[in-house]
């Protein structure tokens, strides 16, 4: 099977940066697979954050400077993680410049922002441009996902859906961008986590008609590290209460300050014929309840595995993760900037257009905590 190889550059070396980078070295974890990623070029600010990449991987090219990795013709595609703030420049830049673009959320810092960001994926139909989420490709998530397809809910009676942190308890951790406006946006926590949230929904067509949003700041100052205090402007927690254009009642929840939860990802549907819930702290089970009239109602709990969209050497008995969830995301990408609409999965990365739903809705979020009432959403 011959197999092409799709060049890479990086603009953004932290965290998320190296994790696409640690994808990128597990890719013979993956059977059948006829894209390969490289890692090319690596670019940031900090050259200190580049120097894990050039120790890890031979690369092409690593530069301080944006513009230069864009002018490189060897980069085919880039995956930018940088703060909310730089979204629009860079990637309507990235789009401008010729890049196929895996983006990180929110997709801009602001509803506008993601308005003229979409308005030159529009202008550029020739390059794949998505935004990355990745908790979707949990193989209970695939399998809800499918149930919601062929109807298995019946009448849908709400849906709950979920991002939970615990880390920003701690009063003593000291401050970052994502508790600025400036750097993060108005949104705070749902510009951060909940294009993770509403993923699901806005694939499935569960669009909200309006919201009442519950949202606070639990934690008003941080140690600014410099031996002092630093305001936190942004919000530590939301509570969505949406009612959908579908005619049912949704609630999402973002938090970064859920005490006992670690990086805990759900979704709940409840429906007349069938019931199910999945949650990233019991990764390999999904629970299911089907309904009959006059039959007992009992939840059902199935471990389901590994049996994910694109295959690997990882057998269906073990158990799934947040690494796995990652190059099943980038699988997705790569299959999708290779075959387009001929992908060989059925599970495309989020889109921008998914993306501005987030938006259309935080938007409104705010608007309702201001009025402490029930907004419409714009979209």
């Amino acid at each position: 099977m011959s197999r092409r190889t799709v060049r890479f550059g990086i603009i953004g070396c932290g965290l998320m940066g190296r994790e696409f980078a640690s994808a990128v070295a597990r890719w013979c974890h993956l059977l059948d697979t006829d894209a390969i990623p490289e890692i090319y070029a690596v670019c940031d600010a900090n050259p200190q954050a580049t120097e894990w990449f050039s120790q890890n991987f031979t690369l092409g090219q690593i530069t301080a400077d944006y513009r230069e990795l864009l002018a490189n013709p060897e980069v085919e595609a880039v995956y930018c993680a940088v703060p909310h703030n730089l979204h629009e420049k860079l990637y309507i830049e990235i789009i401008q410049a010729g890049k196929h673009l895996l983006a990180e959320k929110p997709f801009g810092i602001d509803l506008a922002a993601c308005q003229n960001i979409l308005a030159e994926v529009n202008r550029h139909p020739e390059l794949l441009v998505r935004c990355s989420s990745e908790f979707p490709f949990f193989p209970g998530v695939q399998r809800i996902v499918k149930m919601i397809q062929e109807g298995a809910f019946g009448k849908i009676i709400e849906v709950r859906s979920g991002f939970l942190h615990s880390s920003d308890l701690d009063p003593n951790k000291p401050i970052n961008w994502k508790r600025r406006i400036a750097t993060c946006g108005e949104y705070g926590c749902m510009g951060d986590l909940g294009m993770h949230v509403l993923h699901v929904p806005a694939r499935v067509g569960w669009k909200p008609k309006n919201v009442r949003a519950l949202l606070s700041k639990v934690v008003d100052q941080r140690p600014d590290g410099k031996g002092g205090m630093a305001p936190c402007e942004t919000w530590d927690n939301a509570i969505l209460a949406c009612e959908t254009e579908n005619g049912f009642p949704m609630v999402l929840e973002a938090k970064r300050i859920s005490p006992g939860d670690m990086n805990s990802w759900f979704v709940r549907i409840v429906g007349t014929e069938n019931s199910a819930e999945f949650s990233t702290k019991n990764p390999k089970s999904i629970r299911t309840m089907p309904y009959k009239s006059g039959v007992p109602q009992a939840w059902h709990v199935e471990d389901i595995g590994y049996r994910v969209p694109y295959k690997t050497i990882t057998g269906d008995i073990f158990e799934f993760g947040f690494s796995d969830s990652l190059l099943q995301m980038w699988a997705a990408f790569l299959d999708e900037l290779v075959h387009r609409e001929g992908m060989k999965g059925d599970f495309r990365c989020a889109t921008p257009q998914e993306a501005l739903v987030s938006h259309q809705l935080f938007t409104a979020a705010l608007a309702s905590q201001k009025a402490s009432s029930t907004v419409m959403v714009d979209g």
